[in-house]
């Protein structure tokens, strides 16, 4: 069975007729009898009553032209589902992106009210997956992936914050502690399954100044960072922003960046909006 047989049978079911169906389908008369009779064989039955003037479905006819007609239905809704939108970008990320991305979908709409952006809540792999199946147009990230099919747009160069109480002995200095003046005192973190970028750079940036990080508790998922954070007033940690929150200290440092790009595919057809959206997100960075 074939969707252009479905398409002819329905489209004889409502002319009443051969001819007509091929008129409607611009094919010959030949094609459509041929694909009709084809069908039939398949079936074991026949569709339609061909002794009169005007075709009529036969019973199995009539059981057949609804089915025909939703199948007709769901193929032309998964052929707009998949294909190529320009007025609509779909963005994987996390919530650490949030702030960013909205100040740049924003300016996008601002000059494309038609535009649709939607912003896709996804842990990290997940993000991968989603631009690698199409159901994501870019996806952003810290670091870095090598996968074939996909590459990476650089967009800036991120500086997570180091956070301690407000109470921290470093809380006091106006200048950013570097690796050895945190040396001393414990880092909280979640575990590295969770958090394996931070972790790694971490232990980068202290194994180039050439000293120990310092390891406290890890940060149990569902527990406050801040509370965390208050509760331990000698411990330290990094965030990818600053929390904005009482008896906290945030202090950004050169010593620890991670690049963020975009993640796209290679042979993914060119979106304007996606380019669009790009440049707003690495311009909006500059601007910070």
């Amino acid at each position: 069975m074939e969707f252009r047989q479905l398409e002819y049978v329905v489209a004889v079911a409502e002319t009443g007729g051969f001819s007509r169906a091929a008129q409607r389908c611009f094919v010959s008369q030949s094609a459509i009898s041929h694909q009709v009779a084809a069908l039939e064989r398949e079936l074991g039955a026949e569709l339609f009553d061909r002794s009169q003037r005007r075709v009529r479905p036969t019973e199995a006819g009539e059981t057949l032209v609804p089915y025909a007609r939703d199948l007709l239905a769901l193929r032309d809704d998964a052929i707009a589902a998949t294909a190529p939108r320009p007025d609509r970008v779909r963005v994987a990320a996390n919530m650490s992106f949030a702030r960013a991305a909205l100040t740049a979908v924003s300016a996008v709409r601002e000059r494309n009210p038609e535009a649709e952006i939607d912003f896709l809540i996804k842990p990290f792999n997940q993000r991968i997956e989603a631009v690698a199946s199409g159901e994501a147009d870019l996806a952003l990230i810290r670091g870095t992936v090598d996968r074939d099919g996909l590459y990476l747009d650089p967009l800036w160069v991120d500086q997570p914050v180091i956070a301690f109480s407000s109470r921290h002995p470093l809380a006091a200095g106006g200048q950013a502690p570097t690796p050895t003046d945190l040396a001393d005192y414990p880092l909280i973190l979640p575990p590295a399954d969770r958090q394996v970028l931070l972790h790694q750079l971490v232990d980068r940036a202290f194994a180039r100044a050439d000293v120990e990080v310092t390891y406290g508790p890890e940060i149990r998922e569902g527990h406050s960072v801040a509370f965390e954070l208050i509760n331990r007033p000698t411990a330290w940690t990094l965030l990818y922003e600053d929390p904005l929150q009482p008896g906290i200290s945030c202090r950004r440092s050169l010593n620890f960046t991670l690049p963020v790009s975009a993640v796209l595919r290679v042979d993914a057809t060119p979106n304007e909006l996606v380019a669009e959206l790009l440049t707003e997100l690495s311009n909006g960075f500059r601007r910070t």
